[in-house]
């Protein structure tokens, strides 16, 4: 079983389910590096997807790092969505994360899309600002254990609630827990999140100076508990850097004042786990920030190893990464490229030129990576030589990436 079922990547790549694409990989990563030919790629889909069914939302959330494509109303097409489904499924896909670039409640067959991933047998996650959480109340008997919905909240007031995500006037965060309510009580399966973006005084993006909550960590965990959501997760606000377009932890002011910050956080996450609280989670890159370690977590090897087993679909097309969602050099293949089984091909061949060439090193340098730890572990393991039947096959349970 995995000991940490959120961040373990490692462990999640040696399930039964996913060892062998892992073993394949490793062994071509090596055949390419000892001969200079390690054959074609193995043809696999990713275990895990972002898919993002549309660049619509309906706030206007200073702090988002997609603001650069949302509200353009683009939709992935459903009937290639369910295509894209069919053969990525065929070819090993074992969970989607609809989520990112936009509001995926927004896009006009949500529910059907999330049935149809059902149906399919996938792992489902949704992450959504909960303004239509009828939506998910109306096919809440499709999830199963394993599946989980998280709500963007990051506040513990109207007030803060307002003002961090500008919703439209009838959108209360109220009105938002009380629905949540409503959906784990029609569904005690779904592992239903509360998502707290940890803002912290002096950080300005999009032109606006964001709204701090360090001080409402503590009442949000006790709303969370209240209301019946199963964990609260806490992670640090993430920037667009102006220049490469890429997500990073911080920019060079916030830099010099890490420590400070860390400090804040730290109070703020004691004050919650001292009151009624559900699981608390820590993301990577928070905890590296607590760590004082955020210079580690930007050190990255000269391959990403994680764009094979996991990757982004858009309305703009296939990206590696979520850090370079929306970037042109993160381009893999086309919004369509996994519609069939002879562009799931072309999009692996893309691929596997992307795993070649895209030097992690450099262009990942300014990106806390979520990815960090396990991107090493592949690393160390290809170059180590060990007989990649040494590892330990463990038992399935989740394969979100």
């Amino acid at each position: 079983m995995l000991k940490d079922k959120e961040f373990d990547f490692s462990a999640k790549l040696r399930q039964a389910s996913t060892i062998r694409r892992l073993k394949e990989y490793i062994e071509w990563q090596r055949g390419i590096r000892n001969s200079g030919s390690g054959g074609s790629i193995p043809l696999w889909a990713p275990v895990s997807i972002n898919m993002d069914l549309t660049s619509a939302c309906n706030f206007a959330c200073p702090h988002c790092v997609d603001s650069g494509i949302i509200h353009k109303a683009y939709s992935l097409d459903t009937k290639t969505i369910k295509k894209s489904i069919d053969t990525l499924e065929k070819n090993g896909l074992l969970s989607i994360i609809l989520i990112g670039g936009g509001e995926p409640t927004m896009h006009k067959d949500f529910e059907e899309i999330a049935t149809y991933i059902k149906q399919k047998g996938l792992q489902l996650g949704v992450a959504t600002n909960g303004s239509n959480l009828k939506r998910l109340i109306r096919v809440a008997e499709i999830f199963e254990k394993g599946d989980w919905v998280r709500l963007s909240l990051d506040s513990a007031n109207e007030e803060t609630f307002a003002a961090s995500h500008r919703p439209p006037k009838n959108v209360t965060l109220k009105g938002i827990l009380e629905d949540a309510r409503m959906l784990k009580q029609a569904n005690r399966n779904i592992s239903l999140g509360y998502s707290f973006v940890i803002v912290w005084p002096g950080i300005h993006m999009n032109g606006h100076e964001l709204v701090s909550n360090i001080d409402q960590m503590a009442k949000a965990a006790s709303l969370a508990h209240e209301y019946g959501f199963d964990f609260i997760s806490f992670k640090p606000c993430l920037v667009r850097l102006e220049d490469s377009k890429k997500e990073a932890l911080v920019d060079d002011r916030d830099r010099k004042r890490l420590a400070q910050v860390a400090s804040d956080i730290t109070r703020g996450l004691e004050h919650v786990k001292s009151g009624k609280h559900p699981k608390v989670l820590e993301s990577v890159n928070l905890r590296a920030m607590l760590s004082n370690s955020v210079g580690e977590l930007e050190r990255q090897p000269r391959t990403c190893h994680m764009q094979f087993f996991r990757t982004v679909l858009s309305p703009f097309g296939i990206y590696l990464c979520t850090a370079f969602r929306g970037v042109e050099t993160a381009l893999i293949g086309p919004s369509n490229g996994y519609s069939d089984q002879i562009k799931l091909e072309e999009s692996l061949h893309r691929l596997e030129k992307s795993i070649l060439e895209f030097d992690a090193s450099k262009e990942c340098s300014e990106v806390a990576c979520f990815y960090h730890h396990v991107n090493w572990w592949i690393e160390d393991f290809i170059e180590s030589g060990n007989d990649v039947d040494t590892l330990e096959t463990l038992e399935d349970d989740n394969f979100f990436l």
